[in-house]
């Protein structure tokens, strides 16, 4: 199982790919609205977390992420 700061890694390169901002200015308390995404920006983001750490995050998790640190919370929940 990954620790917290190996997920926040992967999540930080996810989210700079898929919103393409700089993954050296996010950090746990980075807001997605923040960042300017969308519902569907979630969406694939969500799908992508799930590709990369073979989790199922239901709609209740993800209700939850507001910031990039609930999402890491997400994740390990899910393992």
């Amino acid at each position: 199982m990954m620790d917290r700061s190996e997920i926040f890694d992967k999540v930080a390169m996810l989210i700079a790919e898929t919103l393409e901002v700089d993954a050296d200015e996010l950090t746990e308390t980075t807001s997605f609205n923040d960042l300017g995404a969308d519902s569907f920006d979630m969406l694939e983001l969500v799908t992508a977390m799930e590709d990369e750490f073979e989790v199922t995050v239901d709609e209740d998790g993800l209700g939850e992420i507001e910031t990039i640190g609930d999402a890491i919370d997400v994740i390990l929940k899910a393992q």
